[in-house]
């Protein structure tokens, strides 16, 4: 019996909204920059027989029996991350970009030491030191942020904070950054302080690894990241780096965070990693980027004002103040016409972060289904006809319609649809 007639069969509830989600995707637009479309290869991976299997350990080191086929799996996994990033060690076992960074904390520093890390608010991430969250709660946290009048991360803040705050651990990586990362300059100032650096590239990781976006692996302790995003695997985390360190990771991770690893989505990774060791991953990320760059260049041209004035990566977040209408309210009415975007703020924002002035958007979705420069700059043309008609519902239709067209011709989980 096929899997999909066993769900209708068994669940008829959860079968119907998974045909809604593969709709939703598959007929709208996706520029959520965290967001990307894995292949049927990494589907079936994380949908395997080894969802069934315990593993807690390290490969060859396990607490429980009948793992020769699990840990074949998860040392093809580690092979493949660290021949893809050039790495010395990986752990593939991490279940989030959260709890991997969880791990680096729990492995190097003790409640109320202190970490440097960007502010939320100005392109950060949540365990990189936010108040509501674990790294904000249980350790002392310097934050930096970008210029007020470029929009860039100031190197004489991040050195000056440093000396002056002399933190034990450094996190330099972005989830609403554009612009390319020092990563020699976090290199220099935690040497300068004696701090361990890590380097969360859990947006950028599939750019890093085709060597379209500058690699963190020479200059950081610990390199962090997702498997989902750029990198177009399962939603999953992956820690790497030197040598020396990992034996205080794998403790981190296990016993120290985790239990049992996800076996299947382990394997899932593994597929994803050797999908980017292959030449056609380069000119994906090439195209990832030179997509987000004509999607810029278009928002701008149109009226729109996009933070720093550009992108260097797959990402950008478009000011919405400009035109009089918040990031709440411009993520609804997008969401409304099929195209999925996040609010978010920007650099120095006077809205809450429930409201936001902005929205956060990326090409990493919409390169994967196959579209290119003529598909970003119509893109554009709709959310700007979006955004400045939202109270027209006539136009809105109309836009509706334009993007379900546009997706229509870059299928993606079509044949998976019981019914149109």
């Amino acid at each position: 019996m096929p899997i999909a007639s066993s769900l209708k069969s068994i669940d008829p509830d959860i079968f119907r909204l998974v045909q809604m989600e593969v709709r939703r995707q598959e007929y709208g637009l996706e520029l959520i920059p965290s967001e990307n479309f894995v292949d049927e290869a990494v589907l079936e991976a994380n949908g395997s027989v080894l969802t069934n299997k315990y593993a807690e350990g390290l490969p060859r080191k396990r607490y429980y029996g009948g793992c020769d086929c699990v840990d074949a799996v998860e040392e093809l996994a580690i092979a493949r991350a660290k021949e893809l990033f050039g790495t010395e060690f990986a752990n593939v076992q991490p279940h989030s970009g959260a709890q991997a960074n969880q791990a680096v904390y729990e492995a190097f520093l003790k409640p109320g030491d202190t970490v440097m890390g960007m502010r939320l608010d100005q392109g950060g991430h949540l365990t990189h030191g936010s108040p509501v969250n674990f790294s904000g709660k249980h350790y002392k946290v310097v934050a930096y942020g970008v210029r007020t009048t470029d929009h860039l991360i100031d190197p004489d803040e991040v050195m000056a904070l440093a000396k002056e705050h002399r933190p034990k651990l450094i996190i330099c990586g972005a989830t609403a950054y554009s612009r390319r990362i020092d990563f020699a300059l976090f290199r220099k100032v935690a040497d300068e302080v004696g701090a361990i650096l890590l380097a969360d590239i859990a947006h950028y990781a599939g750019l890093v690894a085709a060597g379209e976006y500058p690699s963190p692996v020479a200059y950081a302790d610990i390199v962090s990241t997702t498997t989902h995003k750029t990198l177009r695997g399962p939603r999953s985390g992956l820690l790497m780096g030197k040598a020396q360190h990992a034996q205080v990771i794998n403790r981190a991770v296990f016993p120290g965070l985790q239990g049992g690893p996800h076996m299947h989505t382990i394997a899932a990774k593994a597929v994803s990693f050797k999908e980017a060791l292959a030449p056609d991953f380069k000119i994906y990320a090439r195209q990832v980027i030179a997509n987000a760059r004509a999607l810029s260049d278009a928002l701008i041209s149109l009226g729109l004002k996009i933070v720093s004035g550009g992108t260097d990566s797959h990402l950008m977040v478009v000011d919405l103040r400009p035109i009089e209408v918040s990031g709440k309210d411009a993520q609804h009415v997008l969401d409304s016409v099929g195209i999925t975007c996040n609010k978010n703020t920007v650099p120095f924002d006077t809205q809450p972060p429930t409201v936001c002035s902005g929205v956060r958007i990326g090409t990493p979705a919409l390169t994967t289904r196959g579209m290119g420069i003529a598909e970003m700059k119509t893109t554009a043309e709709l959310i700007n006809q979006t955004l400045r008609n939202r109270t027209d519902e006539k136009k809105l239709d109309e836009v509706r319609e334009q993007v379900r067209a546009l997706a229509g011709r870059f299928p993606l989980y079509r044949h998976r649809l019981v019914t149109e």
